[in-house]
């Protein structure tokens, strides 16, 4: 697992600050100006040491040299760990709380925007659950991420919460994207419900971003099942009507579904619905259940062992690419799936919460296995072997 958040004890600066991280001194002062200095020693023995927004360090505060811990000198000192940090990377630095967060990776393919902790829906299996309260400064935080990278990366996600409630904010994160990342494949996440507003669609699709896709989750065809997993009444008919005004402009959605108790009995019903009701979509994604944030204390009812539902899912694969639709498996190992699927299988789990196991180890399929998330530690399948 690479840690992307570290602790340590802030002073200096009262706003966050977002700026790459200086592993070594940088020559060019313009380029000072926008990082800050990672070091386990004096951040003031740097060469222009003043001249970077800020400094980060594991030395106690008691052991800076006077001119760092001067309160003119954003710092974050007694930092739990800074190993993980790595010239390039771009970095929040949170007042207060002395959070030092990792938002952009250039060597990962696995970076993302985090839009919104807010959510109009309550979904019982939610990885992120949401909190209602105003943080609109993320949409700042996210825009000099974007200016800062130095090399546009080949993808990039929209996550949160739900991205669409930030309204004009998301459109000034989109429109920044399409100047400074043309070329870049975003990939957002949205439950796709405020598509159902054609203000909010004309308004969205107004900004014409070339490489943008959006995946949206489709729980079940029956419209009070979908609303009971997502917590949220009326909540299908938004999603169903949202996705038809977006393939009406011809923007690509893909639809998700994650596989779990609620949805499987009905799964191979989903696949015929979406053929049928939904054969713009670009992509079906069928990803297996991440234990974490609301699922926990909705385990009982959502867990069911992945070996125990083969027989489903290789069903609703199979109607899907038999009519020409394309279908991928995420968050599966290999082990827990019949050979047919193994051609859909993905490696979908972000490498900052992917794991494998000791039984991993001497598996002949593990260079083409996605593993596991971390979470899977709380509860696994006991059909977990080597192949």
């Amino acid at each position: 697992m690479i840690p992307l958040i570290t602790h340590g004890r802030s002073t200096g600066f009262t706003e966050p600050i977002v700026a790459r991280v200086a592993r070594t001194p940088e020559a060019d002062p313009i380029r000072r100006a926008s990082a800050v200095l990672v070091t386990d020693g004096q951040p003031a023995l740097w060469p222009h040491a003043s001249q970077y927004r800020g400094a980060v360090t594991k030395l106690a505060g008691d052991q800076i040299l006077p001119a760092q811990s001067s309160s003119q000198n954003p710092l974050v000192h007694t930092t739990e760990s800074t190993d993980h940090l790595k010239s390039g990377d771009v970095v929040v630095l949170m007042p207060r709380s002395g959070v030092v967060r990792t938002i952009y990776r250039p060597d990962s393919d696995h970076n993302f925007l985090f839009a919104t902790q807010r959510c109009n829906s309550f979904c019982l299996m939610c990885s992120q659950p949401p909190v209602d309260r105003d943080d609109s400064v993320q949409v700042q935080i996210n825009l000099e991420m974007i200016r800062l990278v130095d090399t546009p990366p080949k993808y990039l996600g929209i996550t949160g919460g739900e991205p669409t409630l930030l309204g004009n904010g998301l459109l000034r994160i989109l429109t920044e994207l399409k100047t400074c990342m043309p070329d870049t494949r975003v990939h957002m996440l949205t439950n796709g419900r405020r598509f159902a507003k054609p203000e909010f669609t004309d308004a969205f699709l107004s900004v014409g971003h070339p490489n943008l896709t959006l995946g949206i989750p489709v729980y079940s065809d029956y419209a009070p099942h979908h609303d009971y997993i997502v917590q949220a009444r009326g909540a299908f008919d938004q999603t169903i009507q949202g996705l038809h005004r977006l393939a009406r402009y011809d923007q690509p959605v893909e639809i998700r579904v994650v596989l779990h108790k609620l949805t499987l009995p009905r799964l191979l019903d989903l696949a015929q619905f979406i053929y049928r009701n939904l054969p713009f979509a670009y992509h079906v994604a069928l990803m297996g259940l991440e234990i974490t944030g609301f699922t926990k204390p909705n385990i009982d009812e959502l867990w069911i062992d992945p070996y125990d539902y083969q027989r489903e899912l290789a069903l609703a694969v199979e109607y899907l690419d038999m009519r020409g639709m394309s279908v991928s498996v995420y968050n599966h190992p290999l082990c827990l799936l019949p050979r047919a699927l193994w051609k859909f299988a993905r490696k979908s789990i972000s490498d900052w919460k992917n794991m494998y196991l000791k039984q991993c180890e001497d598996c002949g399929a593990r260079q083409d296995c996605g593993g596991f998330f971390m979470s899977a530690q709380r509860r696994r399948s006991t059909h977990i072997r080597a192949m």
